[in-house]
């Protein structure tokens, strides 16, 4: 197993893809790079629509520069795909551009694509002094004063509005059935263009694992329901962005079962690995360290049941110093690196 950092705007540690970062992450012993939802002052070509090999190549060579590997990108802009989530009259045309997109990745050596197929997304999160020491970090409650049901307005996803001078063609809300015939149109589409191109696409479970959130079905709120997803082509291209934080606060199932079973399967494209206190509605991260989960156990598991790819850590709280983010990761990298000598 390898160790992977992402980077992109909004994430940690702060940021963009750039010299500091990268050494930052070759001094930590971190072998493998994730860009996250890059953006065209990153990938210029995003604003055709899609990635060009050109663009694809320059960014992987700057990171190759430091003896780092690009081993997967996470999540498309929403301008590549909004109609399709949304089931809009443009998609159509979005689908035969992320097709362009995952061929020039085949092209290119990048050889997984993750994605979050969700209209609400990563929603009604809450920040505060819920890890140990009083560390900031990332929590749910249904407690915070978020209102669940409010409905997502019409043509909005991931709570940015996409198209709003022109609302027609959007549902307000969508069930499961409609959500499920949504996921299935993209992967039918989608997956043997992959498979001709050896990409691997990764789904990521929902955040929160409400079943339904403002008044929209969420697809993967159970570890079971990946079933239904890989069942749909199955394929060693149709793969799982395994979420273990997300899987650990499903309301029901088992996080260790979880990684046996998706590991034996050979479905895990690669894993975001952290820790966290409590299950669905009411939970918060943690310290690597100090949650509900053994990770060495976790470590144990992935190995004994044949996954061999790339470990990420996706968040970690804060640590109280001149650099809290950084701070974070190294601590959470440096406790992976030891599980990982020590299995």
């Amino acid at each position: 197993m390898r160790i992977g950092m992402a980077f992109g705007e909004g994430l940690i540690p702060q940021g963009s893809l750039n010299d500091d970062n990268l050494l930052y992450a070759k001094q930590l012993g971190v072998t493998d790079i994730i860009l996250h939802l890059p953006d065209d002052k990153l990938l210029p070509s995003t604003q055709y629509g899609y990635w060009t090999v050109d663009d694809l190549l320059r960014v992987k060579d700057f990171i190759n520069s430091y003896g780092l590997n690009l081993a997967a990108i996470e999540n498309f802009p929403l301008d590549h795909w909004y109609d399709v989530l949304l089931d809009g009259p443009g998609k159509f045309r979005q689908i035969e551009n992320i097709k362009r997109t995952i061929t020039n990745m085949g092209k290119a050596g990048i050889m997984i694509m993750g994605y979050y197929f969700s209209i609400a997304g990563v929603w009604g999160r809450t920040y505060g002094q819920f890890a140990r020491g009083n560390a900031l970090s990332d929590g749910f409650s249904v407690e915070a004063g978020m209102d669940l049901n409010q409905p997502i307005p019409r043509g909005e996803v991931w709570g940015m509005s996409v198209r709003p001078n022109d609302s027609q063609g959007y549902s307000d809300c969508a069930d499961l059935n409609e959500m499920w015939g949504r996921l299935e149109f993209f992967l039918k589409e989608i997956v043997p263009v992959a498979v001709d191109s050896q990409v691997r696409m990764a789904a990521h479970p929902d955040d929160p694992p409400a079943s339904v959130l403002r008044q929209t079905a969420r697809l993967i709120t159970h570890p079971d329901h990946f079933d239904r997803l890989l069942d749909i082509i199955p394929s060693y291209y149709n793969a799982l962005e395994f979420c273990q934080g997300t899987i650990s606060y499903m309301a029901k199932g088992d996080l260790y079962d979880s990684i046996k079973k998706y590991a034996a399967r050979n479905s895990i494209a690669y894993v975001h690995l952290r820790n966290n206190c409590g299950r669905y509605p009411d939970y918060y991260e943690t310290f690597i360290d100090d949650g509900d989960w053994d990770i060495l156990k976790c470590l144990k598991l992935y190995k004994e049941f044949g996954f061999n790819g790339v470990l990420m850590p996706d968040h970690t709280p804060e640590v109280a110093c001149n650099a809290p983010f950084h701070a974070g990761f190294a601590h959470a990298i440096g406790f992976i690196k030891a599980g990982l000598l020590s299995i």
